[in-house]
């Protein structure tokens, strides 16, 4: 089992946790993710690797409590242990010297979008990284993010904190300045698709992760199906990264929002 080391709220519902997998930490790479399980019976859980300390031997992970098994994940405290933790999976981000990169992040797909960011500014690109949250209580990693890109635009909802506005006017508002080479988004599902809409009209290459379609993360289950350039795709085994102007998003929320009445309950 793998022993928590450090929790740390973010807000009410949002923790990171460093956890104990030194083989995962030495091993992972931008954009991989891990399958995470709390008791004999519990639900297996995708979450992004938001960074890894080789040193240490530590991972850490961002999870924010929706359902019952993400609050199970949630209400684990320094010293107690994950029942099973296995990864890297997925296929890590192309990394490489393009120019400008634009990263767009909402909630807690801020934490996965970090060691994108860092891999990106470490490859010497111009990294501008667009932070989205319906409040300013909401907003996380925010001082790493700058510590690891050229600048940091944030945008609420609300207007508590930063520019009051969506993800997509901070996104165009850089597009209007200057040249954008490449954007990557993660978060909410109708955030990343409004996101590639826009990149879209502007002929900006864009890629998307669709982490949160994914169930069984091993490509058994075929519940992370979606439509890719007219073709099938398995999020867990061929992304979590697409092409987002190739990605059937209507399709994916279409199917995202299937359980909703049972995750209400």
């Amino acid at each position: 089992m793998n022993k928590i080391v450090s929790k740390e709220h973010f807000s009410a519902n949002v923790v990171k946790l460093e956890v104990e997998a030194p083989l995962i930490a030495r091993s992972r790479k931008a954009g991989h993710f891990v399958i995470v399980k709390v008791g004999e019976k519990g639900e297996r859980i995708p979450l992004t690797i938001a960074g890894a300390d080789t040193q240490k031997g530590t991972i850490t992970l961002v999870i924010q409590a929706v359902g019952g098994s993400s609050k199970k994940i949630c209400d684990l405290n320094a010293g107690d242990y994950i029942t099973d933790l296995v990864g890297p999976l997925g296929q890590a981000t192309h990394i490489e010297k393009v120019g400008t990169v634009v990263c767009a992040g909402g909630g807690v797909g801020v934490a996965p979008l970090l060691p994108i960011v860092e891999a990106f500014h470490k490859a010497g690109n111009r990294v501008i990284v667009v932070l989205a949250a319906r409040t300013k209580d909401l907003v996380i990693l925010e001082d790493q993010m700058k510590a690891n890109s050229d600048e940091v635009i944030v945008m609420t909802d609300d207007g508590s904190y930063g520019t009051k506005g969506l993800v997509t006017n901070g996104v165009e508002s850089v597009i209007n300045r200057e040249k954008v080479d490449l954007c990557v988004t993660i978060g909410p599902a109708v955030m990343m698709k409004f996101v590639s809409a826009l990149t879209k009209k502007y002929e900006i290459p864009t890629v998307a992760s669709l982490n949160t379609i994914m169930v069984d993360g091993t490509g058994m289950c075929g519940a992370c199906r979606i439509t890719v350039g007219g073709k099938t795709k398995f999020v867990c085994v061929d992304g979590p990264e697409f092409d987002a102007h190739q990605v059937d998003f209507d399709e994916m929320l279409m199917r995202l929002s299937a359980y909703k009445d049972i995750e209400k309950k």
